[in-house]
């Protein structure tokens, strides 16, 4: 006799349950639970679109169970302390400690490998120097803006209203409200949510000019000038391109558009919306340049800066020549790590382009020194920043400020549930659901948005202090180690480039860039 086919013992089993349960009258009440099921069995057995419903009915259901939660059993299970990406337990568990006010200290030491190359450090010395003040501000602009900006040396990163909710921005500026630092808009520009708190707000503008434009997406001056003097506004921040997809347009469905997002993005309401990959204002870097010299001049005199992911050399090194050649420069260099997040990113993009946030970093510090031009423009590192000891390494290789992001939504309560791109996010910070807003109370977040930024601040403050040194720029590349392999260590300035100030202009063929500068020009991003 030939095997029945399993695709029909499970149907069968549930209408035999079905028939037996009828005739058991003390049982019939279980039929509320049995009959469903065997009509959900009977639809995966006869429907055509999913093999496995319909080879395994009911049964295969299963597996779209444990897809679902794959990521939190993975999170809460599978993985331990220092295995979770893109943040692991142990950065996490640091920043809701920080967050919440409780104890961060850890137990029994390091759980790294320090023989292996996960472990890198920070040189300390005999005599630490606890003459440090306990916060330290930064001057950006001073010497070319009207209304330079003193800045936190941690600020949150950019996040739009519309991958975050209206709670979470609004969270998040009154926690900058209340820690005295700053919040970047992101490129959806300035919401209501944005303004109800008072907290300094960075503008970012990308290429869909949202907040500044024309009808035919095009850049409106007039707007522009208008939003950007608003007292709340400090600095504008033109984004080229972003980690976690970079030299990548976006396309905002006019079924997301909602009113409140058309208003904050001068948009009609249900219409769709692209930001192109490139900036229309401007095709060379000599006219970004003049841009950025527009806005700040519109924006009455706030600092102006770019925010790029490090993608061709010799483009950084064309807009180092612009800035020989034209006498304008930004006032800051945001640099973002191809490390960075995304609400939704294609994953070649987010997997294989786009240089890390080091590399990255050491490129740009090494453009702006070679040229002399290190003291007028600021860097800020963006890229899983979450502690004092990353903000005290990116110090190291340069940096005058830093920026995080997904730290400050751990901050706000998220639970890294992958699930930003869905609109489905369980603890209300990434979705537009006004009922999964509902659990996430302002007046609760904001407080821990602050504690969780000054408590890291106050960590970069005693690793200075271990270091004897007396603020962060302090920090040189020569105090941070890397390991080489399980015998071998050097300090950084050994195993990267670090050009002196005014190589670049003396003698560019001497250094490792002389091909990219040699490729460089100031009137086209193209190789000359």
């Amino acid at each position: 006799m030939e095997k029945l086919p399993f695709r029909y013992i499970v149907p069968l089993a549930l209408l035999a349950l079905c028939a037996t349960l009828w005739a058991w009258d003390a049982g019939r009440w279980l039929l509320w639970l049995a009959v469903p099921l065997t009509l959900l069995a009977l639809w995966d057995f006869i429907q055509h679109r999913h093999t496995l419903r319909r080879n395994y009915p009911l049964l295969a259901r299963i597996r779209w169970l444990m897809e679902d939660l794959r990521p939190f059993a993975q999170a809460y299970i599978v993985e331990d302390d220092l295995e979770g990406r893109p943040f692991s337990h142990q950065a996490r568990a640091l920043v809701y400690a920080r967050a919440k006010g409780d104890l961060d200290a850890h137990p029994m030491g390091t759980e790294l490998d320090v023989y292996s190359d996960e472990y890198e450090w920070l040189s300390h010395s005999i005599a630490p120097k606890d003459t440090a003040p306990e916060y330290w501000r930064l001057t950006i602009g001073e010497g070319t803006c009207a209304k330079p900006y003193s800045s936190a040396l941690l600020n949150i990163s950019a996040m739009s209203f519309g991958s975050l909710s209206a709670r979470a921005i609004e969270a998040l500026n009154a926690g900058a409200a209340l820690g005295g630092f700053a919040h970047n808009t992101g490129e959806g520009s300035i919401s209501k949510y944005h303004r109800s708190h008072g907290g300094d707000l960075i503008w970012e503008l990308g290429s869909g000019y949202f907040g500044a434009r024309q009808p035919d997406g095009n850049f409106d001056p007039e707007q522009f000038r208008d939003n950007a003097q608003h007292d709340q506004v400090k600095m504008v921040e033109v984004k080229l391109s972003q980690g976690a997809k970079p030299g990548h347009g976006g396309v905002l469905p006019g079924a997301k558009v909602t009113k409140e997002i058309a208003e904050a993005r001068g948009v009609p309401v249900g219409e769709t919306v692209t930001s192109p990959a490139a900036h229309p204002a401007f095709s060379t870097p000599i006219e970004m340049l003049e841009f950025v010299q527009q806005l700040r001049d519109l924006s009455g005199g706030k600092p102006v800066g770019l925010k790029l992911c490090v993608g061709q050399p010799h483009e950084l090194f064309a807009v180092g020549k612009a800035m020989l050649e034209t006498g304008i420069h930004p006032d800051f260099i945001t640099v973002d790590g191809a490390e960075g997040g995304t609400g939704a990113a294609p994953l070649e993009l987010s997997n294989s382009v786009g240089m890390p946030l080091r590399e990255g970093q050491i490129m740009v510090r090494n453009m702006l020194v070679g040229l002399n031009l290190k003291d007028r423009v600021k860097i800020a590192a963006s890229g899983k920043i979450h502690s004092g000891a990353q903000m005290a390494k990116a110090f190291a290789l340069g940096a005058d400020w830093c920026n995080a992001a997904r730290p400050f939504m751990f901050a706000l309560g998220c639970v890294q549930s992958m699930n930003c791109h869905k609109g489905t996010c369980p603890t209300g910070v990434a979705t537009q659901d006004a009922w999964r807003q509902q659990g996430l109370v302002v007046e609760d977040k904001a407080p821990r948005v602050a504690r969780f930024q000054k408590q890291t601040v106050h960590s970069l403050r005693e690793i200075v202090v271990a270091m004897g040194l007396d603020s962060p720029w302090d920090i040189t590349p020569q105090d941070m180690r890397e390991r080489l392999n399980g015998a071998r260590s050097d300090a950084i300035d050994r195993i990267y480039a670090f050009l002196e100030p005014g190589e670049l202009l003396a003698d560019p063929d001497s250094t490792a860039y002389a091909r990219h500068w040699k490729a460089a020009q100031a009137s086209s991003f193209r190789r000359a």
